[in-house]
């Protein structure tokens, strides 16, 4: 017997949307979050503004949660996890557990949003000595500085003069297995650069990158800025080492442009660590029997054509579990996959209304 009910799996931005998409084309939803409160990765990692539109991260997941909460059609549950999983598109049998208990329910078709992780620069190797130095920090320990309103040195509590990012930490790197670019630290490390300047005026700013890439719209409302208004220095260039010289952390390594070797003093070193998936993410696709790539996120139909379906018939997918996102990606994702989920559901009903 064909369920009319949709299984949202995680509460953050893809989820959230889903959820909010699939109320509006009135639907019966179920949004199963694991931890005891929605909004996600923007909400659980202290994000302070989103990139891009720099609008408070806060607010807006407020907005988005606003829009689902009290919703009738959608059923919220929180410190829950999906632990099982049977049957087929129309009519999956899905064990939710919730402190131990577990509750059964049917439904026609399941929208994956599970998100992603930040890398963990001291993982691999300790180049960068994040796990060595209080004032090496990664972009979501500095967004958490950020949101506060108070951007200052861990090891002393003062004000830095001198901070540095050093891009693709994590990504578009052979040796750890991640060869993709995570596509939002340029943009982050950017907004960043932005805020600190906004905060401490008389700090000077630098970016290490490889390549700088940035999407859509980010190039006038982040890059350009960020170098005309706010005067961060672009330093195309490989860093090889850090360490402590004096009471200053000391980046090493080659400007490229100028194919020469550099040492610079810091106060601050942040690490734009990139995305991969999350535990969440690779529980899930075992639990529902998907197909993972390379990486381990969700594989999908087609990265273009159909970057919302997965290899199970009537589980789709939205968001980072699906590969590095933007909101952009992520809230596209999510109206594509909530169309497709829910017009399986009716398209399954219809079916099973005409064989009575």
């Amino acid at each position: 017997m064909s369920s009319d009910t949709l299984l949202i799996i995680g509460g953050g931005p893809a989820g959230l949307e889903a959820a909010r998409g699939a109320a509006d084309l009135g639907c019966k939803t179920i949004l199963v979050e694991r931890l005891s409160r929605l909004g996600g990765t923007p909400i659980s990692a202290n994000y302070a503004a989103l990139t891009h539109g720099m609008r408070d991260a806060s607010e807006v997941m407020g907005e988005m949660i606003a829009a689902v909460d009290g919703d009738p059609l959608v059923d919220i549950r929180l410190n829950t996890s999906v632990t099982a999983c049977s049957g087929a598109a129309g009519d999956f049998s899905v064990t939710l557990t919730r402190g131990g208990t577990d509750e059964t329910v049917s439904v026609g078709a399941v929208i994956v949003a599970t998100g992603f992780e930040h890398f963990d620069p001291g993982r691999a190797n300790q180049q960068y000595g994040y796990y060595m130095y209080d004032d090496v920090l990664t972009l979501q320990d500095a967004e958490k500085m950020l949101k506060e309103k108070n951007f200052v040195r861990p090891s002393t509590g003062k004000p830095p003069e001198r901070v540095c990012f050093i891009q693709c930490v994590g990504s578009r790197d052979r040796r750890i297995g991640n060869e993709y670019c995570s596509k939002v630290c340029c943009g982050v490390a950017s907004k960043q650069a932005i805020e600190i300047r906004q905060l401490l005026p008389n700090c000077r700013v630098f970016i290490f990158y490889i390549d700088m890439r940035m999407y859509g719209y980010w190039e006038n409302e982040i890059y350009w800025p960020a170098q005309e208004k706010y005067k961060v220095s672009y330093i195309k260039g490989v860093i090889s080492e850090i360490v402590m010289k004096g009471d200053r952390l000391m980046i090493r390594g080659e400007d490229t442009t100028m194919n020469r070797p550099m040492e610079v003093p810091m106060d601050i070193v942040i690490l734009s660590n990139g995305m991969e998936p999350s535990g969440g993410t690779k529980a899930i696709a075992t639990t529902l029997g998907l197909r993972q790539n390379t990486y381990g996120f969700i594989n999908v139909a087609h990265d273009t054509l159909d970057p919302v379906s997965t290899s199970v018939p009537g589980v789709f997918v939205a968001g980072a579990a699906a590969g590095p996102k933007d909101l952009d990606d992520t809230m596209g994702m999510a109206g594509a996959a909530t169309m497709k989920a829910v017009g399986a559901i009716r398209r399954m009903a219809r079916g099973a209304a005409i064989k009575a």
